[in-house]
């Protein structure tokens, strides 16, 4: 089942995540996550990584910090190399990982670093 995708947020998705990831995830689609897929790409990317008001440096900033808050690990490696492709660098990761430790607590933060340890080092 072919999703109906937002064409903005199709493009602003596959520019942050990679082509390669985003075509597996729609590929994937089938009848219990078309919907889902259309969400996503239509509101996460289209409404709100569109918006002029933070670049996308900071979006990833952002992104990474909910990420560590909520204990997302399969989503914050994917991400963490969102944040290098949207021009983070190595030492920002690690000062937004250092903020979240704080605000976020250190076991999550801990478990975090261990992410990011294993991304950065493929990069």
């Amino acid at each position: 089942m072919t999703p109906s995708l937002d064409p903005d947020g199709l493009a602003v998705r596959r520019e942050v995540l990679g082509a390669e990831h985003v075509d597996a995830a729609l590929a994937a689609a089938d009848d219990v996550t078309t919907d889902f897929q259309e969400l996503i790409t239509r509101y996460a990317w289209g409404a709100i990584w569109t918006r002029p008001g933070l670049d996308r440096r900071m979006r990833s900033a952002v992104t990474l910090t909910a990420l560590v808050a909520h204990g997302h690990w399969a989503e914050l490696e994917l991400h963490l190399r969102a944040a290098l492709r949207n021009g983070l660098t190595r030492e920002e990761i690690v000062e937004v990982l250092l903020q979240s430790a704080i605000y976020c607590g250190v076991p999550a933060a801990n478990s975090a670093f261990r992410v990011a340890r294993a991304v950065l080092a493929e990069e």
